[in-house]
């Protein structure tokens, strides 16, 4: 049988220190916040030690936000709807296919470790817990691989224009979690973009703002 994140006795407790912290306000962790609206909380066993093996994640979002595609290294999840409707978009990698989960509430998705996916509120306002099989549990964001992948690897990988992924990730400076709106603005481009490729010459140099990003080999320099 293959290892399961259950945990199966309590070692985290010992009997002669009494018992443990097992109450907490998970809203004092904020895990991620866009505004008000679009927020959400965490509760792992940094805030309650005693919680080992699982995780909670309190998500609120609005119409046309969305949890960014990412995937979970180190857990598996369990989307519960607790008000409003969502779409909960996962890629199969064993088969290579897409499924999209059209849920409200009183229903769940269950996203096995390691699988890409992403949400998005149907509803006006939606409202999800998150439970997670790691106490500590990863994540691994579609921004973070966006903008910290030097554009020519995507070239050299995919056949693409450097030159092109450069102006079209420029915009994304930071990890995302949750986006957009921001009335729509679909991140506004305020940066200088230049590519330059000599024929056959490896050496390709993309810059953002006069920093380059990518050269020889494409080496972050």
């Amino acid at each position: 049988m293959s290892k399961s994140g259950f945990v199966p006795d309590n070692s985290n407790i010992k009997k002669s220190s009494g018992t443990p912290n097992l109450s907490v306000n998970y809203k004092q962790n904020v895990l991620f916040k866009r505004n008000d609206q679009n927020i959400a909380y965490q509760l792992t066993s940094t805030q309650l030690p005693a919680m080992l093996g699982g995780a909670f994640v309190d998500l609120y979002m609005t119409k046309e936000h969305m949890r960014e595609p990412h995937w979970h290294p180190n857990a598996w999840e369990l989307d519960v709807v607790v008000s409003g409707e969502v779409q909960v978009s996962v890629l199969d990698p064993d088969t290579s296919s897409m499924h999209n989960y059209r849920i409200k509430e009183g229903e769940v998705v269950f996203i096995p470790m390691g699988w890409w996916h992403w949400i998005e509120p149907l509803s006006e306002e939606a409202h999800l817990h998150l439970f997670f099989n790691n106490d500590q549990f990863e994540s691994t964001e579609g921004s973070d691989v966006l903008r910290l992948t030097p554009p020519i690897v995507f070239q050299k990988a995919y056949g693409v224009s450097a030159s092109e992924v450069a102006e079209a990730v420029a915009p994304i400076t930071d990890t995302v979690i949750i986006g957009p709106p921001e009335s729509k603005q679909y991140y506004k481009m305020k940066q200088t973009n230049e590519y330059k490729s000599d024929g056959n010459d490896e050496r390709i140099i993309v810059k953002i703002n006069e920093k380059i990003l990518a050269s020889e080999e494409g080496q972050d320099v």
